[in-house]
């Protein structure tokens, strides 16, 4: 029984990923969810790393999932626990030494014309989860946004890069040219969008536990 954990994105909690939880339940797989402490004004990149390994506590066998912004937080803890891989998930994938807040004009993210925030995030996902997204969505005002990611090096963990074809918030072609730029990987592909882990639950377990048996180089910038 492999352990996943899964660290959510900017703006997000535990319910984001409450549809994959039962599916990776069903493949006879653990799940850890945290949530990160984005409502603390004074937690940054120390604080969210320590309340994913409080969380892990004496688990084995583990992957770590960082989805979207979860990527900043998802190496920390690979460079600190025993994770077995690292995935990256619709992932904003950091530099060394870079804040959050620069990413985006570093790496050329043009945000999309004419989209709702609907359609950018929660394209294809059923109209019952997205009707209740808003509730379980949280303010994020903790310290990282300025703070310089603070790993010298990519862990020596191996690393996949997974997509959504359909990510209307992070189109596929930048995505690709990110995970070229900054690890030096061509990223594997998904159907679904964004919220993939929403969308697309039982897909995303699938490949996420056929990932368990496949050999995987390290990654790294």
């Amino acid at each position: 029984m492999t352990t996943f954990v899964l660290i959510h994105g900017g703006g997000g909690s535990a319910w984001d990923w409450h549809r994959l939880v039962p599916e990776l339940a069903a493949r006879g797989h653990d799940t850890v969810v945290p949530e990160l402490p984005i409502g603390d004004r004074s937690a940054g990149f120390a604080e969210f790393r320590r309340t994913v390994i409080d969380a892990v506590g004496d688990r084995d066998d583990l992957v770590v999932v960082g989805h979207s912004y979860g990527a900043f937080t998802a190496p920390l803890v690979a460079d600190r626990l025993p994770v077995r891989l690292l995935v990256l998930l619709t992932p904003m994938i950091p530099r060394p030494g870079e804040k959050p807040g620069d990413w985006w004009g570093n790496t050329g993210y043009r945000e999309p014309d004419g989209l709702s925030e609907e359609q950018q995030f929660y394209n294809g996902v059923p109209a019952e989860i997205v009707a209740e997204a808003p509730a379980h969505g949280r303010q994020q005002v903790s310290a990282e946004w300025d703070e310089p990611w603070p790993s010298a090096t990519w862990p020596a963990v191996p690393t996949r890069v997974l997509i959504g074809r359909d990510d209307q918030f992070f189109p596929a072609d930048f995505q690709r040219r990110v995970a070229a730029d900054r690890l030096g990987v061509v990223p594997d592909e998904i159907d679904g969008g964004h919220a993939v882990a929403l969308s697309h639950p039982g897909p995303l377990a699938d490949r996420l536990t056929a990932y368990l048996v496949t050999s995987v180089a390290p990654g790294g910038p």
